[in-house]
């Protein structure tokens, strides 16, 4: 039998994350009709709601599933097969998408990238400026790649697809970044906007989200690829009323709703951003205390939602994290894909704040020496004085 570890659980990976005690009670109250008017007035509510969280006055759509449902929707409702995407290589997950596309009959151009640096603008407009027969139908990215704690620049992947005077929709993952990082759908010409539940909209994993504009919406009007549980159209032909088509996740649907109460109306997003950005910046500080390497080779492309810390060579980031675990009841994020072993990541997302951060600095600390990696001594002191001058 494993042993009890008495106290909490830090749960530090870059999601799922903490879910805050009002969300759980939420989630905690009895199941209703999906089809009676109190749910009705509920689907009306968090429809309205999760609006500003991706910076939209256009329709979100809200699956039962996960983020990776979430990526299937956004391609079989615009797209048919044998049709062109361009996808850039920021990490794992950027990696994951385009081997979906790929699966589904999508003919996926992924523009290679080093892991450490987010989606190169200057490159997607290069390419689509050579597309002279239009091939290209969409060009998608990720926001905040999860596995490398490396941030891109939507705003100028849009611009860099006007400047090749190109046609191609533009997709976007933001599943580690939406409600955590300043995200703008409208502003930014987005057309399909994808995310999960379970990071910083403070969650259990179970919904997927898709922001959809209207240029997607007639795209798939003509799309061909298969689709039925993942159709927009047969969830937003109801969705006005408060419905869903088919039975939805009500009790995710009470906490979301919660969720978005703390966010939006009672901390204001603005302050979670800025609380993000805090927090991302006393964890690095600690980091470089500790002599270690920021996985993130670009400062302007640091994520606010996560840390990825390499280890020196010789030392293996997984024996590290099992240490930090036994011995201070600590869950790390692991190294994925070519990072496996190299990198251990910090999450600072979602319902976060001070103390909970210098809790988990002071464990990698612990788990540093224990561990026997070299490293120098002050790290959580460092983020203390950070945190301390900078409310």
């Amino acid at each position: 039998m494993p042993k009890h570890q008495p106290g909490r659980h830090f749960l530090q990976i870059p999601g799922p994350t903490n879910v805050p005690d009002r969300v759980l009670r939420a989630i905690d109250r009895p199941t209703i009709d999906h089809r009676g008017p109190d749910f009705g007035k509920l689907g009306k509510e968090v429809l309205e709601r999760i609006k500003p969280v991706f910076g939209t006055e256009g329709p979100v759509v809200i699956f039962p599933g996960s983020g990776t449902g979430a990526w299937e929707a956004a391609l079989v409702n615009t797209l048919s097969q044998g049709d062109r995407v361009l996808m850039f290589e920021t990490g794992h997950f950027a990696t994951l998408w385009q081997e979906m596309a790929r699966k589904l009959g999508i003919v996926a151009e992924f523009i290679p990238g080093d892991w450490r640096s987010g989606v190169d603008a200057a490159a997607i407009e290069a390419r689509l400026a050579e597309d002279s027969t239009r091939s290209i139908k969409a060009v998608a990215v990720v926001h905040n790649e999860t596995s490398t704690g490396v941030t891109s620049d939507i705003a100028a992947v849009r611009r860099a697809i006007d400047a090749a005077n190109h046609p191609a929709l533009l997709f976007v993952d933001t599943v580690s970044s939406l409600a955590s990082i300043e995200y703008r759908h409208d502003e930014w010409g987005v057309d399909v906007t994808v995310t999960g539940s379970q990071k910083g909209l403070m969650l259990p994993p179970g919904l997927g989200f898709n922001a959809v504009s209207e240029k997607a919406r007639a795209a798939a009007k003509t799309a061909k690829l298969p689709r039925a549980y993942w159709d927009w159209e047969a969830m937003l032909g109801v969705n006005p009323t408060g419905y869903f088509p088919y039975t939805p996740a009500t009790n995710l649907l009470y906490g979301l709703n919660e969720a978005l109460v703390l966010l939006v109306e009672e901390e204001g997003l603005p302050a979670v951003f800025a609380r993000h950005q805090r927090h991302a910046e006393a964890a690095r500080r600690a980091v470089r205390t500790w002599g270690l390497e920021v996985l993130c080779r670009n400062p302007a492309e640091y994520s606010p939602s996560l840390t990825a810390v390499m280890v020196p060579a010789g030392h293996d980031a997984d024996q590290l994290r099992a240490t930090i675990l036994e011995r201070s009841n600590l869950s790390l994020g692991n190294g994925l894909g070519r990072l496996k072993g190299r990198v251990f990541r910090i999450g600072h997302l979602g319902d976060f704040n001070d103390l909970m951060l210098i809790g988990t600095l002071a464990g990698v600390e612990m788990g540093l020496a224990a561990a026997g990696v070299p490293y120098a001594k002050g790290g959580v002191q460092a983020a203390m004085d950070f945190l301390g001058g900078n409310r």
